[in-house]
């Protein structure tokens, strides 16, 4: 069996990969959670545009097969690289930003991430918070999130936490 047409559906395959891999990162991380219609399409003519730079002329079930364990395999290994090592996972992903900070929005964080008030507002309001002002924290977070907290937070812990002390109070009293 000739296993040269494999190897270079398995080289194509990492190249691929790398390539889109980079071309996510530079085109922001904000892509990653936060799909519009335009992104969906974008991802799927993307996907079909490089699966022939992958398995080149094959259409063999097995050209297809070599090229998705290549696949499953490089990002096994990335994962794995990721995990381990801080300054490779900074760069490969990115780091958190502050987008508003103690009710105040960091506009300079918004430009750098391409973030534009109106879906920073709306972050907030599926979070179920009415207005920035009531933000304590909200991060984009590397995976593209947007994670909020509210200045009532910790009141609302606090208060959940001597709620079950009464209640277990009460139960162990019966």
């Amino acid at each position: 069996m000739n296993f040269t047409p494999y190897i270079d559906i398995a080289f194509r395959s990492v190249a691929v990969y790398v390539f889109i891999l980079i071309a996510i990162r530079l085109f922001g991380k904000k892509e990653l959670a936060q799909l519009s219609v335009v992104d969906l399409v974008f991802i799927l003519l993307i996907s079909n545009s490089v699966q022939n730079a992958m398995v080149g002329p094959s259409t063999s079930l097995a050209g297809g097969l070599v090229a998705a364990l290549v696949l499953f395999s490089v990002n096994f290994i990335f994962k794995k690289i990721i995990y381990k090592h801080k300054n490779i996972s900074e760069f490969i992903q990115g780091k958190s930003v502050v987008l508003i900070y103690e009710g105040i929005v960091q506009h300079h964080n918004l430009k750098e991430v391409e973030i534009t008030t109106d879906e920073l507002n709306a972050a907030i309001r599926e979070h179920g918070i009415l207005d920035i002002v009531h933000v304590k924290l909200a991060m984009l977070e590397v995976d593209g999130n947007i994670s909020i907290i509210s200045k009532d937070y910790q009141t609302k812990i606090l208060h959940q936490t001597k709620n079950k002390h009464k209640i277990k109070g009460r139960i162990l009293k019966l």
